[in-house]
């Protein structure tokens, strides 16, 4: 398993750029830490494989303006959901590339890693970033094989889902209370008359007295 950069770049990028999105609080600070970090590796990674001599070339030569376009064309992107505003968001990504470029290129001078090295070492990284961020990240930096790996925890539930499923819950339990109404209301109810509870004894009086003069003529 490769070396994990993508650990390394994050406490790395704490402890020697502390000042980098030093406006906000230490959690939401470490939370864009991690989603930065983790959108501008997969870009290194995404364009090391559409070109690999040409990347290895740029970590080499360290350009800031094709660092930059980089860190514009993430930004810009069409499934950039970032609640970072674009302008912090271009200027961090900056600031990342920049850090992960030079790391890299320091890796390959110390550690004599050669373009061989350093593309083991980056595709390496998939593994390592993979669960590390949502789809959205993934479908910006083109590291689509990660869409769908970081499980999705009760407390990243939408608000619109779970009200849906609150809807469908109330309506379910509606449309049971109305069928049992309808049930209710149709099923035929047999009431006595109260003039038939007057009469059943003096009907049974009369039963009782013809058998008795029949039985009275049969036996005389």
């Amino acid at each position: 398993m490769a070396f994990d950069l993508v650990q390394y770049f994050a406490e790395q990028i704490k402890s020697q750029k502390p000042q980098l999105l030093s406006q906000y609080e230490t959690q939401e600070k470490n939370e864009y830490i991690n989603e930065i970090n983790t959108l501008t590796l997969g870009k290194l990674i995404s364009l090391w494989r559409n070109d690999d001599l040409k990347t290895y070339q740029e970590i080499l030569t360290q350009d800031p303006l094709y660092i930059q376009e980089i860190a514009r064309h993430l930004t810009t992107s069409e499934h950039n959901q970032s609640k970072l505003g674009k302008s912090d968001l271009e200027k961090a990504c900056t600031d990342f590339l920049t850090f992960q470029f030079a790391e890299l290129k320091q890796l390959d001078e110390t550690g004599h890693y050669g373009k061989n090295g350093i593309c083991e070492l980056l595709l390496g990284q998939v593994e390592h970033l993979s669960g590390q961020a949502k789809d959205w990240v993934w479908l910006t930096n083109d590291l689509n094989e990660l869409i769908g790996s970081k499980p999705v925890s009760p407390e990243e539930l939408s608000l619109d889902e779970t009200m849906k499923e609150f809807n469908q819950m109330v309506n379910s339990h509606t449309v049971n209370e109305k069928l049992d109404d309808h049930v209710t209301m149709h099923t035929p109810v047999t009431t006595e008359p109260t003039w038939a509870k007057i009469l059943e004894p003096i009907v049974a009086f009369l039963v009782l007295t013809i058998l008795y003069y029949a039985l009275k003529a049969i036996f005389a």
